[in-house]
């Protein structure tokens, strides 16, 4: 009885397993998928390949509705980067043994091959596709032997492929002398091996594929032969194609070359210094020119140093006092010295208290009043002293960026024909932005020198740099990503361009600042007073009648040194000298400043990072929130020549 009863359950049991089996049976053989690919490859002696696929698929009118696509790679990229492009063109296509009707879509690395009309839809059932095309440039030469690396299906097909099948035909290539058959299956870079090979008469190689392909997998094979049975491309041929396909890196390359020549033209016409006269040691300011005029001059431009300058040389002459705490710097004003200011400082100091405030904090709390001081001195210095002692040539630069903006451009739009909006906005973005982010790692950089020689509220620095440098961080790994991506897009070489383009820029944005005949003459005085400013002790027996060294001298000049980037140089002449004064004197620090660094930091550490602190505290609050900113076991599926996929429309 049990025998019995265990005899009718394993009946009934395999009875459920054969109607499973056959309902999965049933809805596989229903759902949308490629029956059988097979590819038929035939290699001319010139080159050229002539290449019919024939595809079978089951149309459930899911996904192929009216027919299928094809996707063809017509550009790769070599080992260094550089655009190849094969030449593609179809001949034929049929559906079930009739023509078809197909329309060809350009894509960024190839053609697409719609099969079928827009108003005609599939009923469900087996459809079979040939396309029949032609194409060239996709055999290797190498040194001993000539090869096919082909990507016979694409790994682009969102379909399973039951069966995959490739016939190459080599031209008068008997069997034995085929050197090596190979070929790859899975998704793209894996070396699956689920395939045979088998050779025909007349140099004819079959694969076929052992399992069914998933979606995204595909069949890559490799057939080597001697030298001599193919014709290898001419030197005259291959420099040709070179040039046509890499036409966006040469047009840069030759944009490089104008702008180079360009800057030049422009920098010996207008930008060219007069030559440099005697330079004399000079002990007093010449022409009576302020701290900040002088740097102005000197550097040709205004930067935050120029306006600390001139606070110190305020507080030196009487008018404010600058008091140092833990956590800034604040500017008292004492109503003294007002006729010793030059215009530009009475100007800033007009700005800075207006009417009526006696104390102005340097934090971003007074932005408003300490920006519009920077503007205003910055307004002044220009009017009086550009264009009469130097010319910044500003017009030609522009010229210069806008050129490198059309270089970028052209050349992208040159090498990538099929997608003009995206190469043209990515190359002026890229551009652009590589300007911002130079900009803003300056400033970054800047900070973190300031917190080096910092004074006593380097804490404040500190997070004030760090803030900056993870503020920076998104823009730098943006430019990084842009950089990739152009490259990916472009070649290599690109990058090397605009590296190029962007020194060229730089260098020239400082060639092209030239002084006038009168404005040499002044920087060989300012050169002379400099002089004297950093002589050394060893050296200073070589000057003729120096000043005497006194407590007043050394406040007098402090602002020129730090204007001229020599107030170490020149507060180590006096550390002996101050030292004594300020032993035997009640007063042990100078009148015009009040602060822990004076005595923490010595005389020569307190020079040397109190103006660099200065400048850093103005510029941290002059700026508003959030201003700143094949063969031989090498290939795999996937390579090759061929490849793209396909699906359903």
């Amino acid at each position: 009885m049990i025998k019995r009863i265990f005899f009718l359950f394993t009946v009934l049991f395999l009875n459920i397993l054969v109607v499973v089996a056959v309902s999965i049976g049933q809805d596989r053989q229903k759902s949308e998928r490629i029956i059988s690919f097979d590819s038929n490859i035939h290699i001319y002696r010139n080159a050229a390949m002539s290449v019919v696929e024939t595809i079978t698929v089951y149309s459930a009118g899911k996904e192929i509705k009216r027919g299928i696509y094809r996707d063809f790679p017509t550009k790769y990229k070599d080992r260094y980067g550089n655009s190849v492009v094969v030449d593609f063109r179809v001949n034929e296509v049929l559906r079930d043994g009739k023509p078809e009707e197909y329309r060809l879509e350009g894509l960024r690395n190839g053609v697409r091959v719609y099969i079928g009309r827009k108003d005609v839809f599939l009923n469900p059932g087996r459809y079979t596709y040939t396309i029949r095309y032609s194409t060239n440039r996709q055999l290797g030469f190498f040194k001993a032997y000539d090869e096919i690396y082909w990507n016979v299906t694409g790994n682009g097909w969102s379909f399973p492929i039951d069966r995959a099948s490739a016939t190459v035909r080599l031209p008068d290539v008997s069997v034995g002398e085929i050197l090596e058959i190979d070929g790859y299956t899975g998704f793209k870079g894996d070396k699956g091996k689920d395939f045979f090979s088998s050779t025909r008469s007349q140099g004819t190689v079959l694969f076929q594929t052992t399992r069914t392909l998933k979606p995204g997998e595909g069949l890559t094979v490799v057939v080597s032969w001697p030298k001599g049975y193919v014709t290898e491309p001419s030197i005259a041929t291959k420099t040709q194609s070179f040039i046509r396909d890499n036409l966006g890196t040469f047009t840069s390359l030759f944009g490089l070359v104008v702008l180079f020549v360009y800057y030049f033209t422009a920098w010996f016409r207008h930008g060219k210094d007069p030559s440099k006269g005697t330079i004399i040691p000079l002990y007093e300011p010449p022409d009576k020119f302020s701290p900040a005029a002088m740097r102005f001059i000197t550097n040709m431009g205004f930067d935050d140093k120029v306006f600390a300058a001139a606070i110190i040389n305020m507080a030196v002459k009487g008018y404010i006092t600058i008091h140092e705490e833990n956590n800034g710097y604040t500017l008292l004003k004492r109503g003294e010295g007002n006729s010793l200011l030059s215009r530009e400082e009475q100007v800033a100091a007009s700005r800075l208290f207006g009417s009526s405030a006696k104390m102005v904090k340097v934090d971003s709390a007074n932005q408003i009043a300490i920006n519009g001081a920077l503007v205003e001195m910055k307004r002044s210095l220009r009017n009086s002293l550009e264009k009469i002692y130097f010319f910044t040539n500003k017009k030609y630069f522009i010229i210069g960026l806008c050129i490198s903006v059309l270089i970028m451009i052209g050349g992208s739009v040159l090498g990538e024909k099929d997608g003009l909006p995206v190469a043209a906005f990515m190359s002026f973005w890229l551009t652009v932005w590589t300007f911002g982010v130079a900009i803003l790692l300056m400033q970054v950089v800047s900070l973190w020198k300031s917190v080096v020689s910092g004074g006593t509220h380097r804490r404040v620095l500190f997070f004030r740099a760090v803030f900056s440098s993870l503020f920076a961080i998104p823009f730098v790994v943006a430019e990084i990503g842009g950089i990739v991506a152009l490259a990916l897009a472009a070649s290599v070489f690109i990058i090397v361009i605009m590296a190029v383009m962007v020194f060229i820029n730089a260098l020239f944005y400082r060639l092209m600042k030239a002084p006038t005949i009168a404005g040499r003459k002044i920087l060989d005085k300012i050169e002379g007073f400099k002089m004297y400013l950093s002589t050394a002790e060893k050296d200073r027996l070589n000057l003729l009648n120096p000043p005497d060294r006194t407590p007043e001298l050394f406040e007098k000049y402090l602002p020129y040194a730090f204007a001229l980037d020599v107030e170490q140089e020149w507060s180590q002449q006096f550390s002996e000298v101050l030292s004594r004064a300020y032993a035997s004197d009640t007063e042990s620090s100078p009148q015009w400043y009040s602060g822990p660094s004076w005595h923490t930091k010595g005389i020569s550490g307190f020079t040397s990072s109190f103006g660099d602190s200065l400048a850093s505290a103005v510029s941290s609050a002059s700026s508003s929130p959030g201003s700143s900113s094949g063969g031989g076991g090498g290939g795999s599926s996937g390579g090759g020549g061929g490849g793209g996929g396909g699906g359903g429309w």
